[in-house]
């Protein structure tokens, strides 16, 4: 299967000839258009993220379906929104945090995976913090995400009476 066929079958829709591709791959493009615009503002990375990948931002209105973002989310438009938001947050200033509330959460996770963050974080030369933020930024395929088990919802609900 070529890489067209690929994308085009990711989309869910009914292909006529090259039309749906055609139709993506123009929605790719205005994406990636919608974000080198924004970037000349020279926003923060916070503001970036909102207004390109957050829920209600352009990437989420031109993809709205499970399959159209993960087709998007190969893309080479994908990849440019990625470096962008990296240069963000390489020069940010933490100017975005007067600007937007910040909120912390609690993570449980074995101690393997824990020495694996510090590790990569060690050899990335970076924080913990910035690293897993990073991680956070990514999209994930849904299939990748295990339900929670009744347990799991317990800690929750007990987290969230807690004001966590």
């Amino acid at each position: 299967m070529t890489r067209t066929e690929e994308l085009m079958e990711m989309t869910g829709e009914v292909v006529q000839g090259t039309e749906v591709f055609a139709d993506f791959e123009q929605r790719c493009q205005k994406v990636l258009e919608q974000a080198n615009a924004l970037i000349q503002s020279a926003p923060d990375w916070v503001t970036f993220y909102q207004e390109v990948l957050g829920v209600k931002g352009v990437v989420r209105r031109s993809f709205p379906s499970k399959e159209q973002l993960a087709a998007f989310k190969k893309t080479e438009a994908y990849d440019k929104i990625q470096w962008m938001l990296c240069q963000l947050r390489i020069r940010s200033n933490y100017a975005h945090l007067r600007k937007e509330s910040t909120k912390v959460i609690t993570v449980r996770l074995p101690k393997t995976l824990h020495a694996a963050l510090l590790t990569e974080a060690r050899e990335k030369a970076t924080s913990v913090n910035k690293l897993c933020i990073s991680k956070l930024l990514q999209f994930i395929d849904e299939d990748l995400v295990p339900p929670s088990h009744p347990e799991e919802e317990e800690y929750e609900k007990t987290d969230h009476e807690a004001g966590l």
